[in-house]
């Protein structure tokens, strides 16, 4: 856990947001600023900077399970999913989360 990173507060339960669903190593919320109806953040609990210092290939099959599981659960059966991986590519929040946006 990183100590500033407000992603880590959230999968630790430190800050109250409703969580869309979790498994024992990851949690789905809603995006804080909504780029489409449906905004939701898949965020492993342990962190990882970015998507390049992810060395965890179980963690890495989760994640994506965990995008399946909870689309299913919500019926979103058409959506993107989106990874932004450093700065210069538009990560803002120095924590692996993926994007999932549907009904756009």
């Amino acid at each position: 856990m990183s100590e500033d990173c407000i992603f880590c507060k959230i999968a630790n339960g430190e800050i109250a947001t409703e969580l869309v669903y979790q498994t024992p190593n990851t949690v789905v919320f809603k995006d804080a600023n909504p780029k489409a109806p449906v905004h939701l953040l898949v965020v492993p609990k342990k962190h990882y900077a970015t998507l390049n210092d992810v060395d965890d290939k179980e963690l890495l099959g989760e994640l994506m399970q965990t995008i399946q599981q909870v689309t299913k659960k919500i019926g979103l059966k058409s959506y993107k999913v989106h990874i932004n991986t450093g700065k210069d590519a538009g990560q803002v929040v120095f924590h692996l989360h993926i994007h999932i946006l549907g009904n756009k």
